[in-house]
């Protein structure tokens, strides 16, 4: 490997290339050495390999980092028809406060579709995604790993109402009054402030408070993004 390596990288900087990437297997960690001594580094690891980088370009390295960020995403149910909301207390809590069932969004995963599962998973209730709510960065959070966090709180409608929580999960389960969420002192500082959020746009309309998702074209062939955006109103016109 160490004659592949070095013939390799005299050519490719002989072609002007400004960067080498090298995967190893597990299997292979005996070469990590092999690897560091032609100044390669750790860029990220996933599963059963390890991928290390070479900056071979001119001036500071400018190899973009791994993921930064963790997203955690939220589903506050709303039964408009009883003014109700799906609330729960996570297990394993230093303090059993009220909140709206989540988790982690998986890799290539929607927000809206991280939402409808955590929900389910977590209380047994189905729900649509109607909406996005708001987002919390915070860094240095401690279950991160050392990165940052994103948490996202998405409006749902509710499609069952019978609940099945997740005792492994959760202490307890329950379809609270909105008015009672919004007042109680039960709960976290994000959940009181969204369902004060959601109450409003419950009294004076949903289209003052949502992020709605539009499905766009993106610029890469055969592609597409999900855009989340204050819808304008009917009457605006156009310039």
């Amino acid at each position: 490997m160490v004659i592949v390596v070095s013939d390799s990288l005299q050519q490719w900087r002989v072609v002007g290339r400004v960067a080498a990437w090298l995967r190893l297997p597990i299997s292979q960690g005996r070469l990590l050495a092999v690897a560091a001594s032609h100044g390669f580094t750790f860029h990220h690891a996933r599963h059963d390999t390890a991928t290390l980088s070479l900056w071979l370009g001119e001036g500071e390295n400018r190899l973009p980092g791994f993921a930064t960020h963790q997203v955690g995403v939220a589903g506050a149910v709303l039964d408009e028809a009883s003014g109700k909301v799906l609330v729960v207390q996570d297990k394993n809590k230093t303090k059993n406060a009220w909140k709206f069932p989540g988790g982690l969004s998986n890799l290539g995963e929607n927000i809206g579709a991280t939402a409808v599962r955590e929900v389910f998973e977590e209380t047994g209730i189905r729900s649509k995604f109607q909406s996005l709510l708001s987002v919390r960065q915070q860094h240095k959070h401690p279950g991160a790993f050392g990165m940052s966090d994103m948490y996202l709180i998405c409006r749902l409608r509710p499609l069952s109402y019978d609940i099945h929580f997740c005792t492994q999960e959760c202490l307890r389960c329950e379809w609270m009054e909105l008015v009672k969420l919004a007042q109680t002192g039960a709960t976290t500082p994000i959940t009181s402030r969204i369902a004060k959020l959601l109450l409003y746009g419950y009294r004076e309309g949903f289209d003052k408070i949502d992020l709605s998702m539009e499905e766009m074209p993106a610029v890469y062939s055969g592609l597409s993004y999900q855009l989340y955006h204050r819808e304008l109103p009917a009457s605006y016109k156009q310039p």
